[in-house]
């Protein structure tokens, strides 16, 4: 049995990272986790766990120890948040967060309050979803004026929609600072 009080040594095969818990993961990368011959995506996993910050330290370290995928962090949590407060937190998203959310480009977004209408709002303005029904996506092929997914298709094909454009226009501005390479895999002090 684990208990607080006590600590784990720190690994010297590898560097620990963190990282946003927040993500997009290449399919080439779950695979290398699942499926590779690299044995740290396992050792790490049972070094992580019981621990209170496994979500956000497992793809981190993962990917700033791989040669092959070291070169491919964009350090970004992808996530829209309002202002912070004095106190240093940030607040709960609303409605009237709308517009400036979906103007960020952001992936991602959070938090928001229990039972909020934005989040209606999202799944009908932004993902056409609506009660019981499917997320539409490029799976798709029924009639428009129809149920959309009542013909389903190809599950690997993607069309890329007005979301993936705003994301697309985020993940430009960002890489062309001109800092995101001496900001991939940082090691914090």
């Amino acid at each position: 049995m684990f208990y607080a009080s006590q600590k784990r040594d720190l690994p010297n095969a590898y560097r620990l990272f963190s990282g946003s818990t927040f993500g997009i993961l290449s399919r080439n990368f779950i695979e290398h986790c699942i499926l590779g011959t690299d044995n740290l995506p396992r050792t790490l996993l049972m070094y992580l766990s019981n621990t209170p910050s496994s979500l956000s330290n497992y793809f981190p370290t993962i990917l700033c120890n791989s040669r092959q995928f070291n070169h491919t962090v964009v350090n970004t949590n992808l996530q829209y948040t309002s202002n912070k407060s004095m106190k240093g937190e940030y607040p709960e998203l609303d409605s009237n967060d709308f517009d400036n959310m979906i103007r960020s480009g952001a992936a991602f977004a959070s938090s928001f309050p229990t039972d909020e209408s934005v989040l209606d709002r999202i799944d009908r303005e932004i993902l056409g979803r609506y009660p019981d029904k499917v997320v539409p996506g490029g799976w798709c092929l029924g009639e428009s004026r129809n149920d959309t997914c009542s013909i389903w298709g190809d599950a690997d094909v993607l069309r890329p929609g007005p979301g993936a454009r705003r994301l697309e226009k985020f993940l430009v501005n960002f890489l062309s600072n001109g800092t995101v390479l001496s900001q991939q895999c940082v090691v914090l002090d």
